[in-house]
């Protein structure tokens, strides 16, 4: 498993979703994980499984040292009060005494950037999570945080798949150093029925989503964190680590419509 090295930590390159994972469902898919060998979990306050996913690393007794876990801020509790009301929360439903990578979810109207990442950057200074950035931010939100504010941001998570343009924004983030953790890496289930994924599937005796999502894994700075509670499907995330693609490949999904924007709700930032 190749890591992505960022502002201190080390992430491995595919971790493991959690969104819509809930209680005993989520404790038992996050334990069948880590026993496959995940070592980066992905949660957050909103996903309201934090508790099942600290049960589930309790009992798994992987070294934390070998864990990497995220959990991010709800875009309503970002006045520097609540956010560190909300991390104490998170904190203790995980049971641990901090997380690798602490998030802002989404961006919200009328949010004070600087009080946020004040407040974020003293989180880190306590030692209580070893490195902060944001999800789903616009070229012009992260330009503002890193160079306005000069928070060292660690990620910016953010929708990317085979279906989606994010060339733009890739770009940027690369030009800051900052790596891209893809979530809905397989378009909300639209790549594992795609025909010319099944196609170059075929040829490496691999699924649609293992192509999509080794086509992700390819690319420098990118990291993905597909959401998989089914045992089968974890191990076949895995294996995709295994496939080569090559040129003609990489040509044909170059050649896919890049226009599926899967998650927009009305709380989005104006996308680039």
């Amino acid at each position: 498993m190749e890591h992505l090295r960022t502002q201190g930590i080390s992430l491995p390159k595919l971790g493991l979703g959690t969104f819509r994972m809930q209680g005993d469902a989520c404790r038992a898919a996050v334990e069948g994980g880590l026993a496959l060998g995940y070592r980066h979990l992905d949660t957050a306050e909103m996903y309201d499984n934090e508790e099942a996913v600290g049960a589930a690393i309790a009992a798994s007794r992987v070294p934390r040292k070998d864990l990497h876990v995220t959990t991010k801020v709800w875009n309503e509790n970002l006045a520097p009060d609540a956010l560190r009301r909300a991390f104490d929360t998170s904190l203790k439903k995980l049971r641990l005494d901090h997380v690798d990578l602490y998030l802002v979810h989404w961006p919200a109207p009328n949010m004070n950037l600087p009080e946020i990442f004040e407040t974020l950057m003293r989180l880190k200074e306590e030692g209580r999570t070893r490195a902060i950035g944001v999800a789903n931010f616009n070229i012009a939100l992260v330009k503002t945080v890193v160079e306005e504010i000069g928070a060292p941001i660690a990620c910016n998570q953010v929708e990317y798949h085979v279906m989606l343009d994010q060339t733009r924004l890739r770009q940027f983030l690369t030009a800051k150093s900052i790596p891209m953790i893809a979530y809905s890496p397989l378009a909300k289930g639209l790549a594992a029925s795609d025909t010319a994924l099944a196609a170059i599937g075929r040829k490496h005796n691999a699924s649609a989503a293992q192509v999509a999502l080794k086509w992700l894994l390819d690319q420098d700075g990118v990291a993905a964190i597909p959401k998989a509670s089914r045992s089968e499907s974890q191990q076949a995330n895995l294996d995709a680590l295994k496939l080569r693609l090559d040129d003609a490949d990489r040509k044909a999904i170059a050649g896919l419509p890049k226009d599926k924007r899967c998650v927009n709700p009305g709380y989005a930032p104006a996308w680039d």
